[in-house]
């Protein structure tokens, strides 16, 4: 990813959002383009207009803070696309500090702690989206993006943008593709160097037209909570929280589930889990003969509201 492309488009996709009425200027004459003009940016930041085209042609070595906080409120960033700014104008830099990449290997420390949580599904990912490690629940849970990986450490944007499965899997497969997207042009502004970031980002754009679209907006962001529905082929659709902890030692996140207490969702996760303690393996997609077929009517008469 070229650094000054990055900053460029960043900065002209944010001047594109804003309406000169929005920013409290007169609006004079035609328009080419939609959104702020560099003459009008500069002006509510207080710079020249020469000043502001250097910094728009991806130039951003050398800025002080007063200017980026100048041009965040110019251009309207919120909190995370103004430490996005930051990113960018860091790597810029004449010496730039290098940003220390997420670990692939998971320390038997943390895969103790993921596995001591038997009541929810969690799973511990990287800034690429690469899921290194799940507990049990969470193994069942993510068993398509394991299946789709065919051995390989499974990647969540991969699985997203490449594989049919994703949209049964996703209960909102547009809202998973713009998170994927933006969580991926987050860790591209923190580490525009790490070269697996930028293989997957250069696979992605060319076999995903959807990915490709959601690439140019340049939106950032990181979700540390919300909630998710799953359509899990065994058990249907779970609507499903998240809570995104970071793994500050090694530069990773746990992200861990839960469901509404009493609701239908919790009585799901509690047969996957019941799955996962008496197999040790994820769940197959579709229910098949012997075993699994006796676990079907288990999860009937779960969602029939019996008791076991």
């Amino acid at each position: 990813m070229d650094q000054r492309s990055q900053i460029r488009d960043f900065l002209t996709s944010r001047r594109a959002r804003i309406t000169p009425a929005e920013a409290g200027l007169p609006s004079y004459g035609t328009r080419r383009v939609p959104g702020l003009r560099r003459a009008e940016v500069a002006q509510l930041a207080g710079m020249s207009v020469e000043y502001y085209s250097r910094l728009e042609r991806g130039d951003l070595s050398g800025v002080s803070g007063q200017v980026l906080d100048s041009l965040a409120r110019a251009l309207r960033l919120d909190e995370e696309e103004r430490v996005h700014l930051e990113d960018l104008a860091r790597a810029a830099g004449p010496a730039p500090r290098r940003h220390r990449p997420g670990t692939t290997v998971v320390r038997p420390g943390v895969r103790r702690l993921l596995d001591s949580m038997t009541d929810a599904p969690a799973v511990i990912m990287n800034g690429r989206c690469d899921v290194l490690a799940f507990n049990a629940l969470g193994r069942v849970l993510y068993a398509p993006v394991i299946e789709a990986a065919r051995g390989d450490t499974p990647n969540l944007a991969r699985f997203v943008f490449l594989d049919p499965r994703s949209h049964a899997f996703w209960g909102d497969w547009e809202r998973a593709a713009d998170e994927t997207v933006a969580l991926l042009q987050a860790e591209a502004g923190r580490d525009p160097f790490d070269k697996q970031l930028t293989d997957l980002v250069g696979e992605l754009s060319t076999r995903s037209v959807d990915f490709r679209g959601r690439w140019a907006r340049h939106d950032v962001r990181q979700y540390h909570k919300g909630a998710k529905p799953l359509r899990h082929p065994v058990v249907g659709t779970l609507h499903l929280y998240y809570e995104a902890l970071a793994l500050a030692a090694d530069n990773l996140t746990l992200v861990g589930y839960s469901a509404e207490p009493g609701s239908d969702s919790q009585d799901k996760l509690r047969l996957l889990a019941s799955w996962a303690a008496d197999s040790g393996t994820p769940a197959p997609p579709r229910p098949v003969s012997g075993v699994a077929r006796r676990r079907r009517v288990v999860f009937s008469g779960i969602q029939a509201g019996e008791t076991m």
